[in-house]
């Protein structure tokens, strides 16, 4: 926990049993008898790594869904997978579980860990649409590129071509959309959050995945262009809506974990390291040094010293950087870290990114919901009725075990930003979730 706490006070908070009691709900000027979600992985309720039933049932959506509601009479339909359901990601891996873990060092210590040897690979072969329309089409890994894409779930397309949690919930694999399927629900109020996908594809690569789509452009080209576009078409018939804003992703333990100056030697090996390093102008002390990363500097050598502010990702193999040499001797490929350029190229698209959604919010007349103010918070640290959370990795207990991803509590807490946004933009006074009802990070 940090050491300045903010405390969180909701005003309106409703304590809630397992079964839902009647309450006092004020819509205000809003009609929720259909309401649609689009957005990525927080609107599915991605987390802990992949898709799961948990995530799913304690995605923002669903519990703003359920907030909307005064009974358990909720008219908001997910494609959700089986309770029993181990959750699949795109490289077919099961969820994470924190458990017990021995490392190259035979050290045995909490970690996170694949609750199976492989995910529920069926699942991307089962389309469920045929059940009911779906009102969450939340799509991990969507693209705001892609949000009116015919064909988005096109198996037959080939890998890279389509998206496989979209193929198994789309009304046509051949003639669907996002979009498409979202208008076809005739909807009277909708969320969006989109973009933050595209600011996280290019940061958990190290910044290797390509430029980030501009901010400016036509439909299907830049954000403005195209987020105008969807809400055009959403408002169209008079639906009223919300819209989230994207927050600084540098600011989650994803990357805020491995701090850049972790390379902690003794006598002996600062000295191999400067018998190395010295001959190309670095040098090493006994006691906490910067990693060594790879660069296009140092000719022929490749590599540099980290500075600080630059950030090393969640997904490095730390069984390398405890027992192989990587950081010291093997430099950290630049895949595993955000260097200061890229830090600054996230940061400008997020402010360009948001600076479209604040303007386009106010065209349409949509509530903005600032989960770059959450995120804000979670850094500082909060109390929520007595239960701390932080964004700090695991402890901080509002992130998931992928580091990338709000958990049950996090996700909570968000659909209350959400609430708060619609309660003050159309007059409403829809009661806030309780908290403390969602799982944080469950220990063995």
């Amino acid at each position: 926990m940090k050491s300045a706490v903010t405390y969180l006070f909701l005003i309106g908070l409703v304590l809630v049993a397992c079964k839902k009691e009647p309450v006092e709900l004020d819509l205000g000027t809003v009609d929720a008898s259909r309401y649609v979600a689009i957005g990525t992985d927080a609107t599915a309720g991605y987390s802990d790594d992949a898709l799961h039933y948990d995530g799913q049932i304690s995605s923002y959506a669903n519990i703003l869904a359920t907030q909307l509601s005064a009974t358990d009479e909720v008219d908001f339909n997910q494609p959700l997978l089986s309770e029993n359901s181990v959750g699949i990601n795109l490289n077919n891996d099961a969820k994470l579980v924190l458990d017990h873990k021995t490392d190259c060092k035979d050290t045995v210590s909490l970690s996170p860990v694949r609750i199976a040897s492989q995910g529920d690979i069926a699942a991307f072969s089962q389309n469920t649409y045929s059940s009911a329309p779906f009102d969450n089409l939340g799509v991990p890994g969507l693209s705001f590129l892609d949000v009116a894409t015919v064909g988005y779930g096109n198996s037959s397309l080939g890998a890279g071509n389509y998206n496989p949690y979209f193929t198994r919930m789309t009304s046509s694999e051949t003639n669907g959309s996002i979009l498409g399927d979202a208008l076809a629900r005739n909807p009277t109020f909708f969320t969006v959050m989109l973009g933050d996908a595209d600011i996280m594809d290019y940061a958990t690569s190290g910044g290797t995945s390509g430029p980030i789509p501009p901010s400016s452009g036509a439909d299907g080209v830049g954000f403005d262009g195209t987020l105008n576009a969807m809400l055009l078409a959403l408002t169209g018939a008079g639906a009223k809506g919300a819209i989230a804003t994207i927050p600084d992703v540098t600011d989650f333990p994803y990357f805020t974990t491995i701090p850049y100056n972790g390379l902690t030697l003794d006598a002996d090996k600062a000295q191999t390291m400067n018998d190395v390093f010295n001959p190309i102008g670095l040098s090493f002390v006994e006691g906490d040094n910067p990693f060594t990363m790879e660069c296009d500097c140092n000719q022929p050598y490749n590599v540099r010293k980290m500075v600080e502010g630059e950030l090393i990702l969640l997904s490095i193999p730390l069984d390398s950087v405890k027992c192989n040499g990587m950081g010291s001797i093997v430099p950290i490929p630049d895949k595993y870290v955000l260097t200061l350029a890229e830090i600054n190229e996230l940061q400008t698209k997020i402010d360009e990114y948001n600076a479209v959604i604040v303007q386009l919010a106010q065209t349409y007349d949509l509530a903005v919901v600032e989960r770059a103010e959450l995120i804000s918070e979670l850094k500082e640290g909060i109390i929520y009725n007595g239960v701390a959370m932080s964004t700090e990795f695991v402890s901080g207990g509002a992130f998931s075990l992928d580091g990338r991803n709000l958990n049950p509590k996090g996700q909570a807490l968000l659909a209350n930003k959400f609430i708060a946004a619609i309660n003050a933009k159309f007059n409403a006074a829809i009661p806030y979730a309780d908290v403390t009802k969602y799982d944080g990070i469950l220990f063995p």
